[in-house]
């Protein structure tokens, strides 16, 4: 199934997707040193985000989360890509510095927790591999 969106930040990755009906705050929910979800509550709570492709509504909280993104992409446990419904400019920003792949006007109802995708930002398809 390939099901197509708007272009963040190019790339091509290909990963398990972590996904979320929650809305998720870089900035004071996710470790920068470890990728942990550290929300209390959070539906993530405890999962680390390195190297999935992190699916989720959109993001909140503080303009410190652009600089989050970039902090955990230097220590090597960003998201391999980031998919939203709609990309708000907090995460927009921490992908662009980041470089991290992100492709939002994606339906998340279509994408499976722990599904195999393949993204490819620069032609803005999400692509479910299994």
């Amino acid at each position: 199934m390939i099901i197509s969106g708007r272009t963040i930040y190019p790339g091509i990755v290909e990963g398990k997707a972590l996904v979320t009906s929650m809305g998720i705050s870089f900035f004071g929910g996710v470790d920068p040193e470890t990728g942990e979800i550290v929300e209390k509550g959070h539906t993530l709570e405890g999962q680390c985000i390195a190297g999935k492709i992190l699916v989720f509504p959109t993001g909140k909280g503080s303009t410190v989360g652009s600089y989050t993104l970039h902090r955990l992409k230097a220590n090597g446990v960003s998201p391999a890509a980031i998919i939203n419904q709609t990309c708000e400019p907090i995460t927009a920003v921490g992908c662009i510095i980041a470089e991290i792949p992100c492709i939002d006007k994606i339906p998340l109802e279509a994408i499976p927790q722990g599904c195999y995708l393949k993204i490819d930002a620069n032609k803005a398809i999400v692509e479910i591999l299994g």
